[in-house]
C-alpha cells in the first residue's frame, strides 16, 4: 500500500511512465523471473486501479482478523498472490502476460471461495466462478493467437501503431469482448456473481466487488478504442443496449432480494452496466466516467459488503427482515451504513455522483434514447438502497437484534477509510490521477 502511495506521489502524468526509466525499477525487474520481453508501464488508466488494489488488500487482511479461523497463513498468502497478479494485469503492456495474470487470478480466488466460504454451497459457487470465467477467457486466447499470427508481436504499443484490418478487428473484438463481458459481468453471463458473493468470505467479496469486477472494464478501456477503433464503433450500439438492459434488469432483480449480500451483488451488476454504457458512448468524458465509476464502486460496494458482514457475524443470518430497529442499538453502525447507502445512490459530493453524472452526460451525447434506461436505473437504485436501509435500521427492534452490540474500533476503521475516500475524491476527483485529455478519440 505504501509503495502505491509513493508511486502516486511521484507520478508525473506523462503519456506513459516506464519502469525501466528508473534505476530502482530496472533493478527490481532484473531480479524477477524473466519471461520473454517483459514490458511494464503505468498511465492514467492503470494508476487508479493499482492504487485501489494497494488499498483493498490490507483492508481485506484487517477485516479477516477474527473471521478466518483456520489456515490463516495460507489465506493471507492467497490474498498476496491475488495482489501480485492484479498488479501484473494493470501494469503489463504485453497482451499474453496480461492474459496469464488475468487468468491466474482464478486459482487463488477459487480456493478462497471454496475453502473459506461461509455456507454449504461454497463449492458450487467456487465452480460457478471458475468455469464461467475460464470458458469465457478462452475466446480471448483465440484473439491473442490471431494478433500474433498477423503481426508477429503481442506488445501493446506496437499493436496500437499497427494498422489492423477492419475485418480482423471484428473477430478480435468479438473474442475479447466475450471474455471481458464475463468479468464485468454483463447480462446474461452474470449469474456466477451473486453465487460467488454470497458464499465468499468477506475478504473475497471485497476483492470481487472492489477489484476483480474492474478487470473486465479495464480490459475494455485498454483494448477497445485504442486497439480496435472501427470494431468498437461497429459494436457500440449493441453493447450500449446490453449495458442499458443490464442496468434495469439488475436493478429490478435487486429490488426483490432478501439476502443482504445478494442485494449488494446485484447492485454491482447494475453499476457495471452503466460503466459499459459510458465507455462505448465514444466520448473522452465516457472513458473518464467509466474509470471514476469503477473506482467509486470499488469504495462503496466494498464498504457495504463489510458492514453487512458485521451484522452477519452478530446474528448469523443475512436475511434482513430479522434485523429491524438496529438504529437504537447500533447508532455508530447505522450512521456509517447510511453514508455508504448515500454513496451507492450517487448522492452529491460522493465520487459515485461524479461518475454517474458524467456517464449520463456522455450517453446523452451519443443518443437521447440511450439515457432512458440509465436514468431509470438511477431511480431504482435509490429505491432499493433506501428500502434496504429502512428495513434494517428502523422499526421496533426484533427479538433477534435486542442484545447486539455496536461495531468496535477494528470494524469501524476499514469502511470509514473507504467512505472518507469516497467523499474526498467526490470533492476533488482529479486527485486520483485522471486527465480529461485522453488521446483515444
Amino acid at each position: 500500500m505504501w509503495l502505491s502511495i509513493a508511486l502516486w506521489s511521484f507520478y508525473t502524468y506523462d503519456t506513459l511512465f516506464h519502469f525501466n526509466t528508473s534505476k530502482f525499477w530496472t533493478t527490481l525487474l532484473s531480479n524477477s523471473v524473466q519471461w520473454g520481453p517483459l514490458h511494464f508501464a503505468i498511465d492514467q488508466i492503470s494508476l487508479p486501479f493499482i492504487l485501489l488494489t494497494g488499498l483493498l488488500t490490507p483492508i481485506c487482511i484487517l477485516i479477516s482478523w477474527t473471521s478466518i479461523k483456520f489456515l490463516v497463513k495460507e489465506f493471507i498468502l492467497l490474498l498476496l498472490v491475488i495482489h501480485l497478479l492484479l498488479i501484473g494485469v494493470f501494469a503489463s503492456l504485453n497482451i499474453l502476460l496480461f492474459y496469464i495474470s488475468f487468468e491466474g487470478i482464478l486459482i487463488p480466488m477459487f480456493l478462497i471461495i471454496g475453502i473459506w466460504g461461509s455456507r454449504k454451497e461454497k463449492e458450487r459457487a467456487a465452480f460457478y466462478f471458475f468455469f464461467f470465467t475460464l470458458v469465457g477467457s478462452l475466446f480471448m486466447l483465440l484473439g491473442i493467437f490471431t494478433l500474433y499470427k498477423y503481426f508477429g508481436t503481442l506488445d501493446y504499443q506496437t499493436l496500437i501503431l499497427s494498422n489492423i484490418p477492419v475485418n480482423i478487428q471484428y473477430w478480435i473484438f468479438a473474442s475479447f469482448f466475450l471474455s471481458l463481458a464475463v468479468k464485468v459481468p454483463k447480462l446474461p453471463v452474470h449469474i456466477w456473481l451473486p453465487q460467488a458473493h454470497v458464499e465468499a468470505p468477506v475478504a473475497g467479496s471485497v476483492l470481487l466487488a472492489g477489484v476483480l469486477l474492474k478487470l473486465g472494464g479495464y480490459g475494455l478501456i485498454r483494448f477497445s478504442w485504442p486497439l480496435l477503433p472501427q470494431a468498437s464503433e461497429f459494436f457500440s450500439p449493441l453493447i450500449i443496449l446490453l449495458g442499458s438492459l443490464a442496468v434495469v434488469y439488475a436493478s429490478l432483480s435487486t429490488c426483490r432480494q432478501t439476502d443482504s449480500k445478494k442485494l449488494v451483488a446485484y447492485s454491482s451488476v447494475a453499476h457495471m452496466g452503466l460503466v459499459t454504457v459510458a465507455l462505448f458512448s465514444k466520448t473522452p468524458e465516457g472513458v473518464v466516467a467509466a474509470i471514476i465509476l469503477m473506482v467509486a464502486h470499488g469504495f462503496v460496494s466494498s464498504g457495504l459488503f463489510i458492514v453487512v458482514t458485521n451484522l452477519y457475524e452478530r446474528l448469523h443470518t443475512r436475511v434482513f427482515r430479522y434485523y429491524r430497529g438496529v438504529v437504537y442499538l447500533m447508532p455508530l453502525f447505522t450512521t456509517l451504513f447510511f453514508l455508504l447507502i448515500l454513496g451507492n445512490i450517487a448522492f452529491p459530493i460522493s465520487l459515485n455522483f461524479i461518475g454517474e453524472f458524467i456517464s449520463i452526460l456522455s450517453a446523452f451525447q451519443y443518443s437521447i434514447i440511450a439515457i432512458l434506461c440509465p436514468l431509470l436505473g438511477m431511480v431504482l437504485s435509490a429505491a432499493y438502497s433506501l428500502v434496504f436501509f429502512n428495513k434494517i435500521s428502523f422499526g421496533t427492534p426484533s427479538k433477534h437484534t435486542y442484545y447486539i452490540r455496536d461495531i468496535n474500533r477494528r470494524e469501524l476503521h476499514s469502511p470509514l477509510i473507504l467512505l472518507f475516500l469516497t467523499i474526498v475524491l467526490g470533492l476533488s476527483p482529479t486527485s486520483i490521477g485522471l486527465a480529461l485529455s485522453l488521446p483515444y478519440f
